[in-house]
Formats: structure tokens, sequence, C-alpha cells
């Protein structure tokens, strides 16, 4: 059990909630990983956050973990965002809060979702709760940053993120390759790590077709313990053969491309025309926004890159400087952003970058 004191305390209940959040990062997308607790005389007596895609909400979760039901009815509750009030794979928190007849509800942050959008609010309401909307707002709107980018902006949020040598090349020049076609490593093994850890944690990653026919990547989680992201490619004009990783068909991959004739396509992998003809970047958003992903990780290559940052269509970039130099080579993209944080990895640099 959790006390605490003070006179921010509807604060601290909060921060809490967002510490539980966390714990659904990487699995909770499309639906946003929501934090919960309820507080019975100064005292939590339940928490919880949501479940994997599918599962109970926050709200569920916490109201189930209080053991002593006959509590709810003179207790709190604090969640990040606003609770449901729609049926879609589990039935509405905020009916559920109505049911145990909670007398308080304070929640972080408003539901911008159409379906909600202060119908949970009301619903609380109706039913005598006491409610208060709007405790930590900022804090609350970082934590739930790539629900609320697909809401507000019907796009993915979205994370740039490529490695770079000492002398500010993205990949060595073609006569490099000839001599070892192996792709080159960058960044050392603990760098290499993380990056699958930032891939469990987003819904989708998407490569460009050079990336692919280059360095054959996985774009798994091999090296971290967590689920697979849905692969996205570039190929526009279905470059890309079946013995290549990313058409292994073992996660879900979406291919773009220009061409209609589905008997080229591959079994097992979707495919969704573009017109590239046409700046991409947003093209992309709108795909990924019908198949209902709400974050993606762009890894490459240049061209890619330049794609999003050319339409200032991102939201983070995290770039690696590792200690090796090509002296020449595909230079590296350059953008504009508010560096929000450096960090060393044994031989390599770090930098964060945030879109404002």
């Amino acid at each position: 059990m959790f006390y605490f004191c003070g006179v921010n305390i509807h604060q601290k209940y909060i921060l809490r909630c967002i510490e539980l959040g966390k714990k659904g990062l990487g699995t909770t997308a499309p639906n946003p990983m929501v934090g919960c607790v309820i507080v019975h005389d100064g005292k939590i007596i339940g928490e919880g956050f949501t479940s994997p895609y599918g599962g109970p909400h926050a709200e569920v979760n916490a109201i189930n973990s209080v053991k002593d039901k006959h509590l709810l009815q003179e207790s709190s509750l604090y969640v990040t965002l606003e609770p449901c009030s729609h049926y879609g794979k589990t039935p509405p928190c905020a009916d559920l809060i109505a049911k145990h007849k909670l007398k308080e509800v304070f929640i972080g942050l408003k539901d911008p979702h159409d379906k909600v959008a202060g119908k949970g609010i009301k619903k609380l309401e109706d039913a005598g709760c006491k409610v208060t909307v709007g405790i930590l707002e900022d804090e609350c709107r970082e934590h739930h940053k790539r629900f609320l980018t697909f809401q507000e902006k019907n796009r993915p949020y979205i994370i740039l993120k490529w490695a770079e040598s000492d002398d500010g090349f993205i990949a060595p020049d073609a006569s490099l390759r000839k001599e070892n076609p192996e792709p080159f490593w960058i960044t050392n093994a603990h760098s290499k790590q993380l990056v699958h850890q930032w891939r469990s944690q987003e819904q989708a990653i998407l490569v460009g077709t050079r990336t692919v026919l280059e360095d054959n990547p996985k774009l798994t989680t091999r090296n971290w313990a967590g689920k697979d992201p849905i692969r996205v490619v570039l190929d526009k004009d279905l470059k890309i053969d079946s013995s290549f990783h990313v058409l292994d068909a073992s996660v879900l991959t979406i291919v773009l491309t220009t061409v209609r004739d589905q008997s080229l396509y591959i079994k097992g992998i979707d495919y969704a025309v573009l017109d590239f003809s046409k700046p991409l970047a947003q093209q992309i958003c709108d795909v990924l926004h019908q198949n209902n992903i709400t974050s993606l990780i762009v890894e490459g290559g240049a061209k890619t890159l330049q794609t999003f940052i050319g339409k200032n269509l991102w939201d983070e970039a995290r770039i690696f400087k590792g200690s090796v130099c090509f002296k020449k080579g595909l230079p590296a993209p350059k953008l504009k952003g508010t560096l929000s944080q450096r960090q060393q990895i044994l031989t390599d640099t770090l930098s964060l970058y945030i879109n404002d």
C-alpha cells in the first residue's frame, strides 16, 4: 500500500496513476495506457492499469483489486484519462464506477475521442459522483502523447530514429559495401538493445526499399522481451521479394506500393496503394491512421526520414552518433528541433529531440 501526505495530495495520486499507466507501454495500443488508483481514508486500497488490447481497462482492474468492495462508495478514484462511456471490446468504465457509487473521481485529462469527449464525465455526474478534471494536465498529456496525437491530429505519434557515424554519415560509400556486403554497424551492442526495447514500445516501424535491399533487416525485438512492431515497408515497384526477412509473414506487415496487381502480392502480407508522385509522409500517416496505428518509429533510410522531416511530420527524433568514421558516404538527415536529452552509451552518444 502507498501513503501520501502534503498539500498536493491529488497531484501525488495522479503521479502514481501515471507511474502505473507506463506498465502498459507497448501492449495497450490502440487503447491509451491509463493508470488508476482508488483511495479510502487517505490510503490506496486499489490500483490498476490498462490490460493488453482487448482486456479490461485501468478502472476495472483497480476496482477488481479492492478486497472490500463495501469501501468503494466511501472512496475516491483517480485516473489519468476520462473514463470511457461507450461499449468497445469492454463495457463502459463510467458505468462500473457509477454502479459502485464511488463518491469522487479525479481525472487528469478529458478524453478527446469522439465516443467519449465529456460523455464519461456526464455519466458520472448524473450518477451523483463529484468529478474534478485537469489535475496535472500537462503531465497526463505527455503520458498519453501517442493516443492524443492519434485522436487530435489523425495520425500516429512519429519517432524518427537513426545512427550516424562520427563524421556525419548514415551509411558508408558504395565502394565500402562492395568490399564488405554485410551491414555496417555504427552503434554498439548496448545501443542496439535499446533500439529493440523502443521497438517493443511502439505499434509500428517503417523502412524504405533501399534499407531492406541493402541491410535485409528483421525489424523485430529479438534482443528484448516484448512484442514485435507491425512492419511497414515502402516498396514502390515491389522490388523486395519473399527471400527478405520483412516479407516472411512472421509479423503483421504492410507494404506501401504503386502496384495494384494483386497477383504480385505475397500471401500473408497486407498491401496499400500510394501515389508516389505526390508527397508520401501524409499518405503514410493516412494509411496508418486507417489501420488504427497510434505510434510509429521511422528507422530509415535517409530518404524516408527526410520525407517526414521535410513535411514536419514528426514528434521525436532519437539520434545515435557512433565512434566509427566513414570519410565518405550517405549524409545523415538534418532537422530542427529542441534538444531534450543527451546521454552517453559507452562509445555512442544518444541525442533526443522534440519537435515543438
